[in-house]
């Protein structure tokens, strides 16, 4: 809703009516948006209620309302208002003299209906009170005896039982909680500013003051209130969606870490570590030597971590250059690359400063590398740098050696323990020297740099993913073997799927990974019967994007893996980096990790020709 339905929003504002691929134009998306977006909502909040809930319950773990509390519980409750919440909250009035505020966006607000109770005629007043971020969305009710559920309560429910303590000699008459949505995106040309930097920061400063694109309101609002408040923010009743519970489902993630409760998690997953990459003083030895792949959280993603501090610390390096698109907070990569240039390397960092709503922790971090002097660079006008490389020089015997490191995902330790990814380290000469070049491409002038064995968006990436796919489509007319692998996360464009259909109609057998959007229709007789679609959504996030090509007219198949999805931005408005995978015992390694993922009968949705997924006998059963 922030971006891409905000963009739907302001196209029909600007009397836009181009349609897109599927014939629509902006109004009559937003209008199936909506009602899509509505149903998936009752869907999760049925799923909270009637699934989780319940089970909970059953491992004595209560989420109550206040009306299911106990006597004593009400107590502690009313305690915990006056001790933690009422002191941080700032009731504000609607009225000529309290003009209606400046709702920021996505916060969790409660909207009143109060009256003066002396008054005959009842004239019903309008009061939001904001809750702070700073205050938890979920409350434990006491301290547990053993035997006796752990009771929880929503923080919103606890104020909205407590409003009359607010509001000192006025009648509460209602009380809901709700939240806005607003345009969150970014607008201003690139090629007409001249500091990137601090046009940015200032852009950030005005996202909070977006367009409003969605109400969620909980029900039970007093229904001229609620115009009231629609017309303040300037929606339309098609804009509300009325929520059934708590406000933003996704602060249920904060339950995590707040039951203790062992038995009801995952085991913690003890990541293997190489016995190569040990040793952080053996490492540049080790990949001198031979090529590395770590399949993250599997393997550690400790050795990039050893990878960056050793090439910090190591005399015989002299410069380090690295993309940086998302990392966390509290980065030891970062902390490493400071190092580094305080010990006199050569350090580059190009950090995408434009990475959506990372941007302001980005800007920190440029500011951070630059104070230490870091050479900071942002990427290509027009382009956001996705491609997740690092590059390490050092003085050898021989002369100067690049060692290299490219991934699928972040360069986040956090991420690397939630997400599948790939981490693919070599010190090959023809890799490395064209890493190089990307490197100069992204930092200096190059108008059409050359690339054989990388493909980088937007230079040569879609071009080869095109001839790849065609040349199993001729394979196949002609009765060899013929066969497609791809996991990505969205598959999304145009030719490459109409590319797929004629090499499905040619016989060649396509199996398609793809957590997240995918505009191909598979099943359907004549077109696509030969491609089968499936969205894998289990433990961890599936985020690695592995390609494999048979290639049964050249010497052997194409294996692939970058950073880079199948969608347009990624081949023509990002920079992005898939390498090919030549150590044999790599690719054998990537082939398993592939047929894994297509014998998978627990955690994958198969794509209907309808559009709908759907699980498996065999994955119910599972």
């Amino acid at each position: 809703f922030e971006i891409r339905f905000s963009g739907l929003m302001q196209q029909v504002k600007s009397g836009v009516i181009e349609r897109g691929p599927d014939g629509l134009g902006p109004k009559e998306q937003i209008r199936r948006i909506q009602s899509i977006a509505k149903r998936l909502v009752q869907d999760q909040y049925d799923c909270w209620q009637k699934q989780v809930v319940p089970q909970l319950e059953e491992s004595n773990i209560k989420f109550c309302s206040y009306d299911q509390l106990t006597r004593n519980e009400k107590s502690w409750v009313a305690s915990y208002f006056d001790e933690q919440i009422s002191p941080v909250l700032t009731p504000l009035a609607i009225d000529p003299a309290h003009p209606f505020p400046k709702l920021t966006n996505k916060a969790l607000y409660i909207l009143a209906s109060i009256d003066d109770p002396e008054t005959r005629i009842i004239e019903r007043l309008m009061a939001i009170i904001p809750v702070p971020r700073i205050l938890p969305r979920i409350v434990r009710v006491g301290v547990p005896r053993r035997g006796n559920p752990e009771v929880y309560i929503f923080i919103s429910d606890i104020i909205q039982r407590h409003m009359k303590q607010l509001f000192p000699g006025y009648r509460v008459r209602s009380a809901v909680p709700f939240r806005i949505t607003r345009n969150s995106d970014l607008y201003f040309d690139e090629e007409e500013v001249e500091n990137l930097l601090r046009k940015l920061e200032e852009e950030l400063m005005n996202r909070e003051k977006g367009a409003a694109v969605r109400l969620e309101i909980a029900k039970g609002a007093d229904p001229v209130l609620l115009q009231e408040l629609l017309d303040s923010i300037e929606l339309q009743p098609e804009n509300v969606t009325t929520i059934d519970g708590p406000i933003n489902l996704s602060r249920l993630m904060s339950a995590y870490d707040l039951i203790d409760r062992p038995d009801l998690k995952f085991k913690p997953l003890v990541p293997h570590v190489h016995p190569d990459l040990e040793t952080p003083e053996r490492l540049f030895d080790q990949i001198s030597q031979k090529d590395y792949l770590l399949h993250q959280p599997y393997d550690s993603f400790q050795p990039f971590i050893d990878f960056i501090q050793r090439a910090a610390r190591d005399p015989k390096v002299f410069a380090i250059k690295q993309t940086l698109y998302r990392t966390s907070g509290d980065s030891p990569i970062v902390e490493s690359l400071m190092e580094a240039s305080r010990n006199g390397k050569q350090v580059t960092v190009l950090v995408e400063i434009k990475a959506r709503f990372d941007e302001a922790n980005n800007i920190q971090w440029a500011r951070q590398l630059e104070d230490v002097g870091v050479h900071v660079v942002y990427g290509l006008v027009g382009l956001k740098t996705h491609c997740k490389t690092c590059m390490v020089v050092r003085r050898e015997q021989g002369g100067l050696k690049r060692y290299v490191h490219l991934g699928t995902g972040n360069y986040n330790p956090k991420t690397a323990k939630l997400y599948t990814d790939l981490s693919y380290f070599t010190a090959r000469p023809d890799i490395t020297e064209e890493v190089a070049s990307l490197f100069n491409t992204l930092t200096g002038f190059s108008l059409t740099p050359s690339f054989k064995k990388l493909l980088v968006a937007p230079f040569n990436l879609h071009s080869t993913i095109q001839k790849y796919i065609q040349a199993e489509t001729r394979n196949a007319k002609v009765g060899k073997p013929a066969r497609i692998i791809a996991q990505t996360n969205s598959l999304v464009d145009q030719q490459t799927i109409d590319n797929l259909y004629l090499a499905s109609q040619a016989g060649v057998k396509v199996e398609l990974i793809v957590r997240g959007i995918c505009n191909l229709v598979p099943g359907i007789k004549g077109v696509s019967e030969n491609i089968r679609v499936r969205s894998i959504l289990g433990r961890y996030l599936e985020h690695s994007r592995i390609f494999y090509f048979e290639n049964s007219s050249g010497p052997q198949a194409h294996i692939l893996a970058g950073s880079a999805d199948w969608m347009p931005r990624n081949f023509f408005r990002r920079i992005e980096c898939v390498f090919p995978v030549e150590d044999e015992a790599i690719r054998e390694r990537l082939v398993k990790i592939l047929e894994t993922y297509l014998t998978d009968t627990l955690d994958s949705r198969f794509l209907r020709s309808t559009g709908a997924y759907y699980k498996s006998s065999r994955s119910r059963k599972s």
